[in-house]
């Protein structure tokens, strides 16, 4: 029963996302964030066939949409509920979707030039769960294809906490929306990537604010501030990510950020 629970916190929708308006702030945060790497790592019309892991981002904000549409001609997003997929085609009708599950992928081999995982593979229970879903992501690219992955970052000390302390009480608390899952360093994880095959090009940190202290004042500003202050709050927000130019940055990397080839 506890792990049925756990399943569905992971793959259902999050209760607390049904709300439209919820988080909505801080969502164009992340999306800047996540874009803003993707800008930074990749080429408008570099691909011809893209894969973006979850649909997320999409179901409950404006996500990677636009961008994934300028970085390859074809986009395809897959997820495992049904619900996120109905959400995010409202928002995006033209969207190609799959549902299905990373761990077991109904695609051929060598089918994509690039993958997009941003914080999906965190939210397994286990490290076989993650390999699994390595090793499928590294089947379906191409020999050269780049994959742009994401995931929780142990390194950092609240992550570390957060993941040691018991899910059902996190989210009893209403501190996370959602199951949060293993995950790993930034050493562990490039060893773990070049062991399955890929060449990591680059590591980065993203997401370096405060980010309790930031929901809950983005929050706050949604139903309290003006447009223009809530501009000037996401624009505050950003400053933080020069902290990924520091030697600290795993200190204080909410997600660590690698660009890898397939060989």
């Amino acid at each position: 029963m506890r792990n049925l629970l756990i399943a569905r916190k992971r793959e259902g929708f999050p209760e607390a996302y049904r709300d439209k308006d919820f988080q909505k702030l801080w969502r164009a945060h992340s999306d800047a964030v996540n874009q803003t790497l993707l800008m930074h790592w990749l080429r408008i019309g570099q691909m011809e066939n893209l894969l973006k892991t979850d649909l997320f981002d999409e179901a409950v904000s404006d996500g990677l949409y636009s961008l994934l549409n300028l970085l390859s001609k074809r986009v395809f997003y897959i997820d495992t509920s049904f619900e996120i997929h109905q959400r995010a085609k409202r928002r995006h009708p033209n969207q190609q979707t799959i549902r299905t599950d990373v761990r077991c992928l109904p695609i051929a081999d060598g089918t994509f030039d690039g993958i997009v995982s941003n914080s999906t593979l965190d939210h397994f229970k286990s490290l076989d769960d993650l390999v699994v879903s390595l090793q499928e992501l590294y089947r379906v690219l191409r020999p050269g294809g780049q994959m742009i992955l994401t995931l929780d970052n142990l390194a950092n000390p609240i992550i570390l906490l957060r993941n040691g302390l018991p899910f059902h009480l996190l989210y009893w608390l209403k501190i996370v929306p959602y199951y949060v899952g293993f995950t790993l360093g930034p050493h562990s994880l490039q060893c773990l990537l070049k062991k399955i095959g890929f060449k990591v090009l680059d590591v980065d940190t993203v997401m370096h604010c405060p980010r309790v202290f930031a929901v809950a004042i983005a929050r706050w500003l949604e139903r309290h501030a003006s447009p223009k202050t809530q501009i000037a709050f996401l624009r505050f927000l950003m400053v933080f990510e020069h902290l990924s130019c520091l030697p600290t940055r795993f200190l204080t990397g909410h997600f660590i950020a690698i660009r890898a080839v397939k060989c």
